[in-house]
C-alpha cells in the first residue's frame, strides 16, 4: 500500500504533494534526494510500522510542483514544515537523503520546535562545484525520452536499485514514459545546495543520527569533520552500500533507523 496521498498548497503557488502512512505518533517525516520521490522511501516507511510516516515529494519532484519560482532553500524548509503543521500537533522525528538530508538540517536549525529527532543519511552542510552540477544536468538531459517501457529505461540508465527506482517513478503520457522532474530545474535546485550551511548545522540540537555509506560520495575527513562540528550527534557507517543506501543497504539501513527513532 502507498499510504493516503494528500497535498498542501503554499505561499508561492506551488503544491507539495506527500503520502501519509497511518501509524503512532509521533509522526516521522521522509525526505528524499535530489531528481528522486518518496515512492523511493515506501519500503522504509513500512518498515517503520507501527509508527505514523509521512513521506513528501519537494517541490521539482515527484507528484509535487514540476517546475515551482521559487527553489531556494528557505522555500523548500518551508514546504516541510507547512506538511509538519498540517499533519502533526506535536514534534517529529525528520529523516532526509542526499539533498533531503540538506533540507531536513535547515528544517531543523530554522523550526526547532518542530524536530525531535534527526536523521542525515548521506548528507553534509553542502558543497559542490559549477562543473559538477553542469555535468548532471548534462546526465539528466542525455536520457532518450520517452522510454517505450519501465523495462527499457531500467536497462538505459544501468539497471542497478537507483535506475529501478527511476523506472518506477516514470510518468506514464501517451507517447510513453518521462521523468518526474525537469534537468534545467534539479541543477538550478543542486546549485542552492552547494553554500556550505555550518552556521545552521551548528546551531541543532535536537538529537541527530548521521548515517554515511563506505561506497558514498564523502571522504573520511568530510564525514569526520561534519560529525565533529554537531552539537548532539551520533555516527552510523553501512557496509556494502552506496550514496543511495535506503535502497541497496536497505535491511541495514532499515534497522539503524528504527534503533535510533525507538530508543528512550
Amino acid at each position: 500500500m502507498g499510504g493516503a496521498r494528500r497535498a498542501v498548497d503554499v505561499a508561492d503557488g506551488s503544491r507539495i504533494s506527500y503520502s501519509v502512512f497511518d501509524g503512532e505518533d509521533p509522526a516521522i517525516v521522509i525526505l528524499h534526494g535530489l531528481a528522486g520521490s518518496s515512492r523511493e522511501f515506501m519500503p522504509t516507511a513500512h518498515a517503520l510500522a507501527p509508527r505514523r510516516v509521512i513521506l513528501v515529494d519537494q517541490r521539482g519532484h515527484g507528484l509535487s510542483t514540476r517546475k515551482p519560482t521559487d527553489i531556494t532553500r528557505a522555500a523548500f524548509v518551508e514546504d516541510v514544515a507547512a506538511v509538519v503543521r498540517t499533519e502533526s500537533e506535536g514534534p517529529i522525528d525528520l529523516v532526509g537523503q542526499s539533498m533531503g538530508a540538506h533540507t531536513a538540517m535547515l528544517v531543523a536549525s530554522a523550526h526547532p520546535e518542530l524536530v525531535r529527532r534527526l536523521v542525515l543519511l548521506e548528507g553534509n552542510e553542502g558543497g559542490g562545484s559549477a562543473e559538477d552540477h553542469a555535468a548532471l544536468g548534462d546526465y539528466f538531459r542525455s536520457w532518450k525520452v520517452p522510454f517505450a517501457s519501465r523495462e527499457d529505461a531500467r536497462a538505459a540508465l544501468g539497471g542497478g536499485p537507483l535506475a529501478q527506482a527511476w523506472a518506477a517513478d516514470l510518468e506514464l503520457r501517451s507517447d510513453g514514459l518521462y521523468p518526474r522532474f525537469d534537468a534545467d530545474v534539479m541543477v538550478r535546485i543542486i546549485t542552492e545546495v552547494a553554500v556550505p550551511r555550518w552556521s545552521e548545522w551548528e546551531s541543532i540540537a535536537a538529537p541527530t543520527l548521521v548515517v554515511y555509506a563506505d561506497g558514498g560520495m564523502f571522504s573520511e575527513g568530510q564525514k569526520t569533520e561534519f560529525v565533529r562540528r554537531g552539537a548532539s550527534v551520533s555516527r552510523a557507517d553501512l557496509v556494502g552500500a552506496s550514496h543511495d543506501a535506503h535502497l541497496d543497504a536497505f535491511e541495514q539501513w532499515s534497522v539503524m533507523l528504527r534503533d535510533f527513532l525507538t530508543a528512550r
